[in-house]
């Protein structure tokens, strides 16, 4: 069935489609109320289509879907699929920045401690805090006043001896026989669980009951303890009454687009005030964002209230705000355990209700998503929108004039005879010694320029050898330039080690290439190797600016190797010996090669291991063939 009729065929249900190329990759993602109108709409007046619908037209060759209930589901989906397949057409959040929660484990006895992963483990998470110190904080409370541990002692047996914790007081000892029980941990870590819950009063009510008691018992010691315990959860409690009546928690967005890319800051605000904040930046915003709709105006100081970076949408063609912000509080809060209860935001996009919905069902609470026009909230976005144009500045503006203060410090430091205005980077890629392959990568006047990268295919070597397949490249791109008589770069520099190194100065050599300069920089060391100075190898600061270009450089040279390097195998994949047989298509061939890992390996399967894979049918004609390709 071809695309048009399968569109044709679609239900009208809600639902999630999904769009793949020509290899079976997913390459958009997207939600519908109704599948059927929804597909049907990017293939509407397609001569006129924008560049975005173009592009995935062109490209999408099939379309899947899957149907749900209603509208809150689609979302959901969505996101974790768009999370799951990496499609180049959506948005995607780049940002590692990720907070701290508080993690009280199941087990025996319990521990608490902080996190930053969120596991499906059983346990109880608390969180996310800001400032990330914050978390630590509390878990100190915690260990000095209930004496619950955060350890990682095997509390499942009992050892001869407590560790230093239980020494100084800050822990129980439930890992020595004796020194506590477990009803007496217990009821400590039930203490720890309401106070994490934020139910102070319930707990202070509980201390004050066992204070007494112990009291009436003459256990003055532990009736002190537990009074002392009562005046910090009193006080803990005071200060969360205090900052509960200075305003709710809110989450702010602002955003400054220019010259194709992209700032959005995130300000994070609870019990009223600034707590934290996360940058998030685009150089490359795909091509579903840019879809001749909305971009940021620049407001005079006159034209606005509050004298600050409107963000009314304007329509000059270049980004819409309203897509990207849909696509980016999916992914930021659907899989969060705790949402704030408002969420300001610049614009106005087709599925806020919808999400308002879904994520106040899976908070617990009501969550707005607000786009203010005016007032204190209004000016809060303002605010957030002048941030996110430092944050522009500093990243794509404030850098760019201190290239040349790079460039004199990296001669410097590798001992050029001149400054570095062009830099040649090579790689090698393979698997096991297949299909092995070389990339270069050039750097020029302070960013990478593509239109000078190359791609070499290694055909003078056999298995594994890096260092004749570094030496192969290298002397195939100079002896290039010298028939071209081309000019030099000012640096080449290789992906390795010494090894590496040693072999493009031999191929340097080879063509009668001399004084020219040549680096390497060795993986996991991000040590540089300079040539003709080996003994001295330069180590510079992790933070060092110098080394952060050098890695840039050596990092997009190896994606450029890799990225080459899959769509050799994709080709090779293509032409497989498995689409031969006859009843095995690209899909069933993916399946076994999933599996077994390669062709080979395929090959010399029995028919009982091609049956877990493949039908019984399937699996005889595979062996049927191999089998007389033998005979």
């Amino acid at each position: 069935m071809d695309l048009q009729a399968k569109i044709r065929s679609l239900p009208t249900s809600p639902g999630v489609y999904l769009y793949k190329n020509a290899e079976g990759r997913v390459i958009y993602v997207g939600k519908a109320n109704s599948l059927r109108a929804r597909v049907r709409s990017y293939f509407v007046g397609q001569a006129g289509a924008d560049a975005k619908t173009g592009s995935l037209l062109r490209e999408a060759v099939d379309v899947e879907y899957i149907v749900v209930d209603n509208e809150m589901e689609a979302l959901a989906l969505e996101n974790n699929l768009i999370k799951q397949k990496q499609p180049r057409f959506n948005i995607l959040l780049r940002d590692d920045k990720t907070y701290p929660y508080i993690k009280l484990t199941e087990e025996r006895f319990p521990r608490v401690y902080v996190t930053r992963r969120l596991k499906k483990d059983g346990a109880t998470y608390y969180g996310p805090y800001f400032p990330a110190n914050l978390a630590y904080r509390i878990t100190g409370l915690i260990h000095r006043n209930f004496l619950v541990p955060s350890c990682t002692v095997d509390l499942t047996r009992y050892h001869t001896r407590p560790c230093l914790q239980y020494y100084i007081k800050r822990c129980l000892g439930p890992c020595v026989r004796d020194l506590t029980t477990p009803e007496q941990y217990g009821e400590a870590v039930h203490d720890v669980r309401l106070f994490l819950e934020g139910r102070t009063a319930d707990l202070a009510k509980s201390l004050r009951a066992r204070m007494d008691e112990a009291a009436e018992q003459q256990e003055y010691e532990r009736a002190g303890k537990l009074r002392d315990l009562v005046s910090t959860v009193e006080q803990v409690a005071e200060k969360q009454r205090i900052a509960a009546a200075e305003g709710d928690d809110t989450d702010v967005f602002g955003y400054h687009f220019e010259n194709e890319m992209l700032a959005v800051n995130l300000f994070h605000m609870r019990t009223g005030r600034v707590l934290d904040r996360r940058d998030f930046f685009w150089e490359d915003l795909p091509e579903i964002s840019m879809s001749s709709i909305h971009t940021t105006r620049q407001v005079a100081a006159g034209d606005s209230p509050a004298g600050a970076n409107d963000q009314r949408p304007t329509t000059n063609g270049a980004f819409d705000p309203s897509i990207f912000f849909s696509a980016l509080l999916k992914q930021l809060y659907i899989d969060q355990q705790y949402v704030p209860r408002q969420v300001l935001v610049p614009v106005e996009f087709e599925d806020r209700a919808t999400l308002e919905a879904l994520l106040s069902g899976k908070s617990g609470h009501r969550v707005e998503i607000l786009v203010p026009q005016r007032g204190e909230k209004r000016s809060l976005l303002d605010l957030v929108a002048k941030n996110a144009k430092q944050s522009y500045d500093q990243r794509f503006r404030v850098l760019k004039p201190q290239q040349h203060a790079i460039q004199e410090a990296l001669q410097e430091a590798l001992q050029l005879p001149e400054l570095p205005k062009r830099i040649e980077c090579f790689d090698i890629s393979h698997i096991q010694g297949a299909e092995t392959v070389a990339s270069m990568v050039v750097w020029e006047d302070g960013k990478m320029k593509k239109s000078d990268y190359r791609k070499f295919i290694i055909r003078g070597v056999l298995g594994v050898d890096d260092f004749a397949s570094m030496r192969e490249v290298v002397e195939r791109r100079y002896k290039r330039l010298l028939a071209d008589k081309a000019d030099f770069p000012s640096l080449v520099l290789i992906d390795g080690g010494i090894g590496q190194l040693h072999s493009a100065a031999q191929a340097l050599e080879g063509v009668g290439v001399i004084n020219q300069p040549l680096a390497a920089i060795a993986k996991r060391e991000e040590i540089i190797y300079v040539h003709g100075l080996e003994d001295g190898p330069v180590k510079l600061d992790h933070h060092s600016p110098i080394l952060h270009l050098v890695q840039l450089i050596r990092d997009e040279a190896h994606r450029f190797a890799v990225t080459f390097h899959r769509k050799r195998r994709q080709m090779r994949d293509r032409a497989s010996d498995l689409l031969q047989v006859p009843g095995i298509g690209a899909t069933t061939r993916r399946r076994l090669l999933e599996h077994f890992g390669s062709e080979r390996a395929v090959r010399l399967a029995d028919l009982n291991a091609l049956s877990a894979v493949v039908t019984k049918r399937q699996a005889e004609k595979i062996r049927e063939h191999f089998d007389n390709q033998i005979a």
